[in-house]
């Protein structure tokens, strides 16, 4: 296509755009507010030594780590009971970041069992987050590897 000549009129038409699009861009920036999850319950309890005990949707649920002495590269099963919805959790790295690795969740008979694997660290002590999500509500817990 044949470049055409640059006319006052549309001089004018490509300013009014521009206008309206920095408008845009200002506006959305100085009224954006980021919709984050509610951290509903944040606790220190170390699933190594005890359970967590959360109340979600009026009801106690229990997070158990089946294995008090997790290792690396080594599968480990998350219990979760007496709650309704399908959950969904993620584990990430408090000591090192080691990314963020997925649980996928199975329906039990008296709850949700989660199955995941953590890599080999550097560290001789790594610590992990749990974050479960419900709801739009996330529930932390942590638990400690130990070589």
């Amino acid at each position: 296509m044949a470049a055409q000549k640059l006319t006052r009129g549309r001089l004018i038409q490509i300013i009014v755009l521009m206008i309206i699009l920095i408008t845009a861009f200002v506006w959305r920036t100085v009224t954006y507010q980021p919709k984050t999850p509610n951290q509903a319950q944040i606790t220190t309890c170390d699933l190594n030594a005890e359970n967590c005990v959360f109340t979600i949707n009026n009801k106690q649920t229990t997070v158990t780590l089946l294995s008090r002495e997790p290792q690396a590269d080594t599968p480990l099963e998350l219990h979760i009971s007496n709650i309704d919805v399908a959950p969904s959790a993620t584990v990430s790295g408090i000591t090192m970041n080691m990314g963020i690795l997925p649980i996928e969740f199975t329906q039990q008979k008296n709850g949700w069992l989660g199955k995941f694997t953590v890599p080999n660290c550097t560290h001789d002590k790594m610590t992990w987050a749990i974050d479960l999500k419900v709801n739009n509500d996330i529930y932390s817990s942590q638990f400690t590897v130990i070589k």
